[in-house]
Order: C-alpha cells, then sequence, then structure tokens
C-alpha cells in the first residue's frame, strides 16, 4: 500500500513541504539569534510552533529585521 503523498511529481511534493520548511527555519532562526527583549524571542518561537504557516511567513517579513547575530 502506498501513501498518496509519496504519488506526487517531485515538484507538487517540494511544494507540499516548502511551508513547513519555512516555519522550521524560522523557529531555528528565532531561537539561535538576539533580539531587543527575550519575550519578544520567545513569542516568535512560539508563533512558530502554534501558528505553523502563517508565524513562519510573519517571521520572515517582520521578525528577520528584527533579529541581531
Amino acid at each position: 500500500m502506498s501513501l498518496p503523498l509519496f504519488d506526487l511529481p517531485p515538484a507538487q511534493l517540494a511544494l507540499c513541504f516548502t511551508p513547513a520548511l519555512i516555519n522550521l527555519w524560522a523557529i531555528w532562526h528565532a531561537a539561535t539569534h538576539r533580539f531587543p527583549g527575550h519575550i519578544e524571542q520567545v513569542a516568535w518561537i512560539v508563533a512558530g510552533m502554534f501558528i505553523p504557516v502563517l508565524g513562519g511567513l510573519a517571521y520572515l517579513c517582520f521578525g528577520l529585521r528584527r533579529s541581531r547575530r
């Protein structure tokens, strides 16, 4: 028995996993970089965990600029 997800062509399969990869990257980036406040860093991580697609996209749009190395 084959899973229907893996019967997709490679391009469609990549489109299925792209939002998850963006979100995982956003969580990792927020966890490893500094922010003006500790609460802000925790809020970005929590947003990525509990609001998966929107949290990752919001981090790319707003949180990325606020982070420091």
